[in-house]
């Protein structure tokens, strides 16, 4: 188990304790508040979810332009951006770091795909890693390299009220139809302690004679109350699931200056408690219990020690996600 703040920081934080003491504990009182606020936000949606009409595909088809795994000769980050395919049009769900770092332009360059060849954006949720690099976040507007816009203006589906600079920004505030044959979740909540109320919509289409598939971006608000609510959306049976589900037990991604933040700031824990192994065992029982055929797992967000569990302990076929490879479902 590694540091998760490098020893030569210590010293730093002791002389600052005197004040991030009492910032800990204001924002501990609101994380609490949050999390009564984020199941409650659920529940209410969950219950009031009626089943959504979704056309049957005859294929999807999913091409990973981001991600920390990656094909030969493909830029890999610790951000998410995925194309999908359908027979009925293609949508693009989250740009990772856009502008602010290489893997987008470069792996998009490599594989010859820009803007022109989607109908619509969707973004997961509002953190830099999917809508765009640190200065997206803090202006909350997403943003996208120009290499790759399109001169058309197309919608950018969002789980939050934001920016989209070069789209036309769409809030989806409960599950619906997107493009191509795809469905938002909707938004569904969950407390961060550093980023506070996090709203988060994952992806979800029927495919003919398989069943349903579900991607995740991070999967903030737990896989276990994603697929809930897919199940007040659909009966089909569950074919795929897929994305982030957010398990840096061991490490982070992405580490920056001996600071493993992801270990830190988006657990949907206080940031002085550990993403476990009990909490990985849980998730896992989960998904077993949920039954898909095939899981596609995400590293970004997530260490090798618990994708490694997860090839070994789901049942369903199960592969780890690269940037520049094609996969269809």
């Amino acid at each position: 188990m590694s540091f998760r703040i490098s020893p030569l920081w210590w010293p730093v934080l002791a002389v600052a304790s005197p004040f991030i003491g009492p910032w800990l504990l204001i924002k501990n009182r609101r994380f609490q508040e949050n999390r009564t606020r984020a199941a409650e936000l659920n529940q209410e949606r969950i219950s009031h979810a009626e089943p959504l009409e979704m056309p049957e595909l005859d294929y999807l088809e999913l091409t990973v332009l981001v991600e920390w795994k990656t094909e030969e000769g493909f830029v890999g980050d610790a951000g998410v951006s995925y194309v999908f395919k359908t027979e009925l049009g293609s949508m693009l769900y989250d740009v990772g770091f856009g502008p602010t770092r290489p893997a987008l332009t470069r792996n998009a360059g490599k594989l010859g795909f820009n803007l022109d060849q989607v109908e619509a954006l969707a973004i997961s949720h509002l953190h830099c890693d999917h809508m765009g690099g640190i200065p997206a976040q803090r202006s909350r507007e997403v943003t996208v390299p120009d290499e790759l816009m399109s001169s058309e203006l197309k919608p950018c589906f969002l789980p939050y009220r934001a920016e989209a600079k070069g789209f036309r920004a769409e809030l989806v505030e409960r599950p619906q139809l997107l493009t191509a044959g795809v469905a938002s979740t909707g938004p569904l909540a969950r407390s961060l302690f550093m980023f506070g109320l996090t709203e988060e919509q994952a992806l979800l289409a029927r495919v003919k004679n398989k069943g349903l598939v579900v991607f995740t971006g991070c999967g903030h608000p737990t896989i276990e109350v994603i697929l809930e609510m897919v199940r007040r959306l659909s009966n089909e049976p569950l074919y795929v699931v897929g994305g982030g589900f957010h398990f840096p037990v061991t490490e982070g991604r992405g580490n920056r200056a001996g600071i493993q933040f992801q270990t830190i700031i988006g657990t949907g824990k206080p940031s002085w408690q550990r993403i476990t192994d009990e909490d990985l065992s849980r998730t896992i029982t989960a998904i077993n219990s949920a039954s898909p055929e095939r899981v596609c797992l995400s590293g970004h967000d997530t260490c090798d020690h618990a994708l490694d569990r997860m090839k070994k302990e789901l049942k369903a076929e199960t592969e780890v996600l690269k940037a520049g490879a094609t996969y269809r479902f």
